[in-house]
């Protein structure tokens, strides 16, 4: 089955119509309807309910989306790291959530590309549900979160820890900078329910959010406070723009890196490893 088949089942399924599909593909819509009827007649289904002006997707075609994103995204990268074998020798893939690359990562990348010659790289910022299912799947090769990631097929090491400090853009107290706009930011599982513990009679947060540049540029822009990475506000507390708040903890919280277990990349996997070792995230 072509691929293509898919990328239009996909198209028409997010515009649910023929003629816009077929017009952002740059077919025909005969074409379009061409392919969708291929589809249902190889799994003896139908996949849409089409009425004049109303196409929706039947059950079947409802499970079939996950199933045909994950072929299309599978055969672009494998499309993508043949097209590499002739000037690279390698391609390594690496991901993280948005909280490791403003953290730790964006930091990492120079050092890591830098040190493998001959090799192309791709990086991207995933959920953690993502980064799992893509290391499985094998469109990953090296995934950085705050929580090991459950699988046997999967390895997961600590490769360093990271300081997070309670900041406020006031001089103040615990209590006060968790009751004026705090910001709650999601730094893993773990972070949160020893949250719930270590502050369990502080009020809601003012705001929640899954990375800390947003919560650094909120509580800059509007006051607050926000456990943060000593790394993303150094130049910051150095200005007076933040304060460390007076009689917090210091927070350590540590990064894993994950792989398969049998990766073919193995031997890089164990370099990259290595480098990020070298770098400090205090």
């Amino acid at each position: 089955m072509d691929v293509k088949v898919f990328k239009t089942f996909l198209e028409v399924a997010k515009t649910r119509h023929f003629g816009r599909a077929a017009e952002n593909l740059y077919i025909t819509q005969a074409a379009t309807s061409a392919r969708i009827k291929q589809l249902e007649s190889f799994f003896g289904t139908s996949l849409f309910i089409r009425d004049r002006n109303n196409i929706k997707l039947t059950s079947s075609g409802e499970r079939l989306v996950a199933y045909a994103d994950i072929m299309v995204n599978t055969l672009e990268q494998a499309k993508n790291e043949l097209a590499l074998s002739d000037t690279k020798s390698m391609q390594l893939i690496l991901a993280g959530t948005p909280n490791i690359w403003d953290a730790y990562l964006q930091r990492s990348l120079s050092l890591i590309t830098n040190a493998f010659s001959g090799c192309g790289f791709q990086a991207e910022a995933l959920s953690r549900e993502q980064l799992n299912r893509n290391l499985i799947e094998r469109t990953l090769d090296i995934a950085f979160s705050f929580d090991p990631l459950k699988s046997d097929e999967l390895q997961s090491k600590v490769v360093t820890e990271m300081s997070l400090l309670l900041v406020s853009t006031q001089d103040c107290d615990v209590m006060t900078a968790l009751s004026d706009n705090y910001v709650y930011i999601d730094w893993g599982t773990r972070f949160a329910s020893e949250h719930a513990s270590r502050h369990n009679k502080a009020p809601a947060p003012f705001l929640r959010t899954s990375t800390g540049r947003i919560a650094l540029d909120f509580i800059l822009d509007n006051t607050g406070a926000a456990y943060l990475p000593s790394t993303l506000v150094s130049s910051q507390l150095a200005t007076k723009q933040l304060f460390i708040v007076e009689g917090a903890e210091l927070w350590q919280r540590p990064i894993y890196i994950n792989y398969r277990k049998n990766a073919v990349s193995m031997e890089a996997i164990a370099r990259v490893e290595a480098l990020l070792q070298q770098v400090e995230c205090d």
